[in-house]
């Protein structure tokens, strides 16, 4: 048989009977669309949080934390090490040390209870200094952040998010001047943050207050929990990593830097890790959504099994015509793929407009600024995974069909 004849009987053996092949092909179909959704959403997510990430920090950001960065489970009571002190801030602070440096903010943080009248609120307390809204990308609505006079002078104010605002003053609209209780010490309001809304909207619930008056008057500890260093451009972050990692060692009298008492973490390093981990969960997922491809080529060998049984004269009358072994089994391959493959089609069709739709809610009715990502590789993989389910899948019910002989087919009744 010719080859373009094969092809035009299989399509008549994929057509003739349309529920029986529509219903063949929705395991296909539900496995496409997921893997196109799994990974259209997953690149959105993906690229809404390193977004959210990179606005709430800058890429020159680097974080300095007390204790030796975990390698085990034996490891991770280093990170509440109180290793970073004053003198550390004072020795980091030196253009000699740190010359690529523009900006230096020790940061330490607690839940804390703050009280207004008879309203209490638990929220979560920052001690940082003038240099927050240039590092986390931090701006007032209403009033002023702190400044330097009042971190030098352990001044008693605060600036309160909007679900802080909310929750101690209601309805209330100016609470500039106010003052609200936390562990015994008064602090006049000076400042409103924002909503945030979604995303990375820690700030909301958050008081900040000077560090210095956190650390004395609030948390009573000599320590920081962390200190954030900005580079002055994104060529020098690596060059301060390293200044950093010297001027500490010198710091803390380390000469071994497996005894390192700190670590750090850049902003570049945490996009980078984020994505790896976003990118592996989507794979995760979509080798979870390849579950339903299995079951739909099970389907399909089910049902070009029982082709091959009710189509069994067919297969006589052909040979019996002249065709081979290889045609009849080529024919039976061809109508599994062209199977697999209409449905994969139609899975990428479902699966794109799914995730256009859900993208689109996603932004305008919550609000997350979602854009609409077309994986275009997925669209590929779908289409050619599509194509092998169906070869792997069809090959025993073709391979039946044409080692079928000619007499006792045509005597099948």
């Amino acid at each position: 048989m010719v080859f373009g004849h094969i092809i035009k009987t299989a399509a008549k053996g994929v057509s003739r009977n349309k529920s029986r092949s529509a219903l063949t092909i929705l395991g296909i179909v539900i496995g496409i669309t997921s893997i196109m959704m799994i990974m259209s959403l997953g690149s959105g997510a993906k690229s809404l949080i390193l977004g959210q990430i990179q606005g709430q920090m800058g890429s020159r950001v680097i974080e300095l934390r007390p204790g030796r960065q975990p390698k085990g489970p034996t490891d991770i009571l280093a990170i509440f090490s109180d290793s970073l002190k004053e003198k550390d801030l004072e020795e980091l602070k030196k253009k000699s040390n740190l010359p690529h440096v523009s900006g230096i903010m020790p940061l330490v943080f607690s839940s804390a209870s703050a009280v207004y009248g008879n309203e209490t609120y638990r929220s979560t307390l920052y001690g940082m200094n003038e240099l927050a809204p240039r590092m986390y990308n931090v701006v007032v609505s209403d009033g002023r952040f702190l400044s330097d006079e009042d971190v030098k002078g352990f001044a008693d104010v605060a600036v309160i998010g909007s679900k802080v605002k909310e929750e101690l003053f209601g309805t209330e609209r100016d609470v500039l001047g106010k003052k609200i209780k936390i562990k015994g010490r008064n602090l006049r309001i000076i400042g409103v943050l924002p909503q945030k809304g979604q995303g990375f909207a820690f700030f909301d619930d958050s008081i900040i207050v000077p560090y210095t008056t956190a650390q004395r008057y609030i948390l009573g500890i000599k320590y920081f929990q962390h200190i954030i260093i900005e580079a002055d451009t994104e060529e020098n972050v690596e060059r301060t990593l390293e200044d950093i990692t010297f001027t500490m060692r010198n710091s803390h009298n380390i000469t071994d830097p497996e005894k390192d008492d700190f670590s750090m973490t850049s902003q570049a390093d945490a996009i980078k890790m984020l994505d790896s981990v976003m990118t592996i969960l989507t794979l995760f997922l979509t080798a979870v959504a390849a579950i339903s491809l299995v079951v739909g080529g099970v389907g399909i060998m089910n049902i070009m099994l029982v082709s091959v049984t009710e189509r069994t004269r067919e297969i006589g009358l052909r040979k019996a015509l002249g065709a081979t072994e290889r045609d009849i089994l080529l024919q039976f391959m061809i109508e599994a793929v062209m199977l697999t493959s209409i449905g994969g089609i139609i899975g990428i069709i479902f699966g794109t407009s799914l995730s256009y739709i859900t993208s689109i809610i996603l932004s305008n009715f919550v609000g997350l600024g979602w854009e609409f990502t077309f994986p275009l590789f997925a669209s590929f993989l779908g289409i050619g995974v599509s194509g092998i389910v169906g070869l792997v899948f069809g090959l025993y019910p073709a391979r039946q069909a044409s080692l079928k002989s000619p007499i006792e087919s045509l005597r099948y009744e």
